[in-house]
């Protein structure tokens, strides 16, 4: 009878820590973006959230061809209360520092050249605060502790980045996701032979680039390029230890369904992207199959009057994209969509902050775009009938 007690709770204890394995739920992880750094533009956020969110729940939830291809297919069902990411005041000092400086200026420039200074740091210091790596990891890592928090519960997530938060979402894909093959990553790196054979003797599973900066095996500088530890026998220990970093640090396989940018500038700051010499952008390669092979989503939704949104690319089949990146998808099931010509009827300076106040055009506009983007990928005559339009 002991033991049987035993073995029972052995099992429990198993099914405990597995039960992100029978995840059956999803949540929508909202990140704020630029110019949301004090309590009223906090408040700001939060209150378009809340009214977003029921209307993004009733339009996913009420959408047939939705139900078939996400909800009813794998039963899952989307969390009520939506999930809040908010970053805006981790950037509250050095906006500070800007601020006071600004005010220098006040006593000598003319009122209009101080009212645009002044707009100008409102509304774009934040922007170009997060992109430095070192405000940006710290970001990415939160985030990643919610997802992860919110698939122990049981529940996937999709993330809606707003904004400035479409950088944290890409920098959250392209850090956090395994779609390292470690094998793979040295055998095109300028690395020792000695060392290669030694990977390939050792296999360890696939990882992310923030496991390997945890593991202190390399990090990614500024310029793109991924940057290794110099001393080899530390290497090779650091190497052998990888696994935990990768439990540790780097998104849970299947945790994270997909992403939903809007009023998305984020061509506008990561144009170096479509530079063949940058070298992260091998890393966006592999990124991209990972999410294809994985069933992942990118969808980019941006109200046309917006003057802050860009289209994030020409919509491609899978096909296409491989040519273009040089690699093959084994089994695709993911998708990438843009649909940057939704109407807000809203005038130009006002589009940008009217999504929660348009929540109803932007929900439809959001499901829209998944079911025409998976079409769009994997059924040739609606793509065809939509290109003819």
């Amino acid at each position: 009878m002991k033991k049987l007690l035993l073995g029972i709770s052995a099992l429990i204890i198993a099914i405990s820590m597995q039960n992100f394995s029978f995840a059956s739920d999803i949540s929508f992880i909202y990140i704020n973006g630029s110019n949301n750094n004090n309590e009223k533009m906090k408040n700001w956020f939060e209150n378009g959230v809340k009214k977003l969110h029921p209307a993004m729940v009733d339009q996913f939830e009420s959408n047939e061809q939705v139900r078939q291809l996400m909800l009813s297919r794998e039963k899952l069902n989307i969390i009520d209360e939506p999930q809040i990411f908010f970053w805006g005041d981790m950037s509250k000092v050095d906006l500070d520092f800007v601020n006071k400086q600004l005010d220098l200026s006040k006593d000598f420039s003319p009122t209009v050249a101080f009212q645009v200074r002044r707009l100008i740091t409102q509304y774009m210091h934040d922007a170009i605060w997060v992109q430095k790596t070192h405000h940006m990891l710290p970001i990415v890592k939160n985030l990643n502790d919610m997802v992860k928090d919110e698939y122990q519960k049981g529940r996937y997530t999709v993330l809606y980045g707003y904004s400035a938060g479409t950088f944290i979402t890409y920098e959250y894909l392209v850090n956090t996701l395994p779609y390292i093959n470690l094998e793979e990553l040295f055998d095109n790196l300028k690395v020792e032979e000695d060392f290669k054979k030694f990977v390939k003797e050792n296999p360890r599973k696939n990882t992310c680039i923030s496991a390997l900066a945890d593991a202190n095996i390399g990090v990614v500088s500024s310029g793109g390029k991924l940057v290794f530890n110099n001393d080899e026998s530390s290497l090779k220990k650091n190497y052998l230890e990888i696994d935990s970093s990768t439990e540790k640090v780097c998104s849970p396989v299947g945790a994270v369904k997909g992403v939903v940018n809007f009023a998305s500038p984020l061509v506008l700051f990561y144009s170096d992207l479509a530079d063949p010499d940058y070298e992260q952008t091998y890393y966006n390669k592999l990124m991209l199959k990972y999410m294809m092979e994985n069933g992942l989503f990118w969808l980019t939704v941006n109200f046309r009057e917006d003057p802050l949104a860009f289209p994030s690319s020409r919509n491609l089949t899978y096909q296409e994209m491989e040519k273009i990146i040089n690699l093959t998808f084994t089994d695709p099931k993911g998708f990438i969509y843009d649909n940057s010509g939704v109407w807000s009827w809203r005038p130009f300076f006002l589009a940008h902050t009217s999504y929660w106040a348009a929540r109803k055009k932007f929900s439809k506009a959001v499901v829209k775009s998944f079911v025409e983007g998976y079409r769009y990928q994997y059924d040739t005559l609606y793509r065809e009938k939509l290109l003819e339009k």
